[in-house]
């Protein structure tokens, strides 16, 4: 599959290569696996520079070996030269540096090589004038943060420059979907599972899923006995928690089945609350597996978890494993009947991150609270989206039943989300159902515009005529 997108970063680590011919510079990258760190570093390196990867199953002679005859290749090593210990590598990458290396899987050298660590430390602090770049990047947040936020750490303060590789966006996969020949509809359904993770679109290439439906294609990544995702999420997660993973495991279960406070938690947990605030802040801040949500007005959030496939995994999988292990006829043929429920969930994440992006909004949340006086079961409200932006004349000149914007700083828009095919009639009857539960919304400008986004709209120019925004996955 063809390099996509990136030109940011690749733009980003060209201005630190720049930097690097004055004085060495050193960066960490970081992100979970599979968002594509090694094929970036590749790509900024092409034609130049040497990569080595940390395997952490070879001994640390071995390790040493591989890299001594890397060296020997590239010319930096002399035929009779032998690396006979980490501090003379340290030295020749440093000193005889012709211009970027990477080191992939860094945190590995924990396992191989702990000293490496130190050696590195000393060997930047001595040559901090020379001109070099050294790129270390690492798949275990975890890891990669303690080894250079931990003030106790040798590399602690020693790197110029961190950044953490995000996944893909929308606009990127749908490239990667025209690639792989996908459907629109199709690709937004697989971009709710597996995100802006590029390696699993390599994987539908890899098993010539080519133009199939996002049904089918899970059907054989994740859904078939021995799918080649089958184990995904455990690999990820038993690398990133190692032996502390049990009671992480059981909090994002927690939240996939629903359970978005500290409180529901410990419910679901039979925990007291007090037991669990160290792991939560862990899983929200160390490891960055989950993320507090707030609403757009109010101060009471909702924990939700940030991975695609984790949160797939973990509010459908998980906690019937054994089930799905076996493949158990029952469990799997629910799995596919709520398969287009699912896509309707995931899609509010796609059609958030569409308007942020049409309407360049800055601040853009979901909305909940309680309705004052309402009976039971009818005194919560959910708004899809409420979203903050510079005015634009051009979304406030159109449809006669626009306010005079009073702010004209700030343009205020509320959206409905339905994974559905609809009519006009039907998406103005959700419009004004919007209205509605906006009332519970306070402070709000008298301005705000409101607008849905769904699968498809039919006549939708007939939504636009009275002064809404109606869009749907043709527009992405």
């Amino acid at each position: 599959m063809k390099f996509i997108d990136r030109k940011g970063e690749l733009r980003e680590l060209k201005g630190m290569e720049a930097l690097s011919r004055k004085k060495l510079f050193v960066m960490a990258l970081y992100g979970l696996r599979r968002v594509g760190k090694t094929r970036l570093l590749l790509e900024f390196i092409k034609g130049r520079g040497m990569y080595f990867f940390v395997n952490k199953n070879k001994t640390s002679a071995d390790l040493l070996l591989e890299y001594q005859g890397m060296l020997r290749s590239e010319g930096m090593l002399g035929e009779l030269e032998v690396l006979e210990s980490w501090d003379r590598f340290v030295e020749i990458i440093i000193r005889r540096n012709p211009s970027v290396m990477v080191f992939d899987e860094f945190q590995n050298f924990l396992f191989v090589e702990p000293a490496m660590f130190g050696m590195l430390q000393k060997g930047m602090d001595l040559n901090e004038s020379r001109p070099g770049m050294i790129i270390l990047s690492g798949s275990l947040i975890g890891l990669m943060k303690r080894t250079f936020q931990d003030s106790k750490e040798p590399l602690y303060g020693r790197i110029k420059k961190g950044k953490k590789l995000e996944p893909l966006p929308l606009d990127s996969c749908l490239q990667v979907g025209k690639e792989l020949r996908l459907a629109k509809e199709d690709v937004i359904k697989l971009y709710g599972i597996f995100g802006g993770y590029p390696k699993y679109y390599v994987a539908m290439e890899d098993f010539a899923l080519h133009g199939k439906t996002a049904e089918a294609a899970m059907e054989t990544l994740i859904f078939a006995k021995d799918a080649p995702l089958e184990d995904e999420v455990i690999g990820i997660l038993s690398q990133e928690f190692g032996a502390r993973s049990g009671v992480y495991y059981s909090i994002l279960e927690a939240i996939g089945c629903g359970n978005t406070s500290v409180s529901a938690i410990a419910g679901y947990m039979r925990m007291p609350v007090t037991s669990l605030t160290r792991q939560i802040n862990e899983l929200k801040d160390y490891f960055e597996m989950i993320e507090y949500e707030l609403p757009y007005r109010g101060k009471r959030g909702a924990y939700r978890i940030r991975h695609p496939l984790l949160a797939f995994w973990f509010t459908h999988i998980h906690r019937r494993y054994s089930d799905y292990a076996s493949r158990n006829q029952d469990f799997m043929d629910s799995l596919r009947e709520n398969l287009n429920a699912m896509f309707g969930k995931t899609f509010e994440g796609a059609a958030k991150e569409f308007l942020v992006s049409k309407l360049k909004l800055t601040d853009a949340r979901r909305q909940w609270g309680r309705i004052q006086d309402a009976g039971k079961g009818k005194d919560t409200y959910e708004i899809d989206l409420i979203g903050s932006g510079k005015f634009s004349q051009k979304f406030f000149s159109q449809g006669k039943s626009d306010l005079p914007c009073k702010d004209r700083k700030k343009a205020i828009y509320a959206f409905e989300f339905k994974w559905k095919d609809l009519d006009a009639k039907e998406a103005l009857a959700i419009i004004q159902n919007l209205q509605e539960k906006v009332k519970n919304v306070h402070p709000l400008p008298a301005a705000l515009r409101y607008g849905i986004v769904a699968r498809k709209i039919r006549n939708r120019d007939k939504v636009r005529a009275a002064g809404h925004l109606a869009y749907d996955i043709g527009d992405f």
